[in-house]
């Protein structure tokens, strides 16, 4: 991804609403899912050709998109697992604190925690919240439906 900033937003028919993201230094630093794009959103970048060719179908894991978070370092972490859950496969809450490091599946803080950055995500589809299929997340939940049906989930 080149070092462009800005808003790109595109109209996805199967969504029923738009991708939007926010670019700054050549990071992500937002992914959301308006009805309709933020004013003066430019439609022309290559990160919506990939996730217009992702809700088509076609395999895809946003691995390389460097995503800019900054959020607090434990829900990083968080976010960072997030990250690792494989396309087409998903995980319950109780996995993801145990894929995070420093966590412990049986501190009701800790559970709590990941649900909190869950909820805060701030780029969800490249931070796939939808593959955690117990607990809150970012997406829209009529997105989510959507986003695991075009993995298989």
């Amino acid at each position: 991804m080149s070092d462009v900033a800005g808003i790109y937003a595109r109209e996805s028919a199967y969504l029923d609403r738009y991708v939007q993201v926010g670019i700054a230094q050549g990071r992500v630093i937002s992914v959301s899912f308006p009805e309709s794009p933020d004013e003066g959103a430019e439609d022309d970048h290559d990160l919506l050709d990939r996730i217009g060719a992702y809700l088509d179908g076609v395999e895809e894991t946003f691995e390389d998109v460097q995503v800019a978070l900054t959020v607090p370092t434990d829900q990083r972490k968080v976010l960072e697992a997030v990250r690792e859950i494989p396309y087409g496969q998903d995980s319950s809450v109780a996995q993801l604190v145990r894929m995070t490091p420093g966590l412990d599946d049986e501190s009701d803080d800790d559970i709590r925690a990941v649900r909190e950055a869950l909820t805060e995500n701030p780029a969800p589809l490249l931070i796939p919240d939808h593959r955690v299929r117990d607990g809150p997340g970012a997406t829209p939940p009529a997105v989510v439906d959507k986003l695991r049906s075009v993995e298989g989930i």
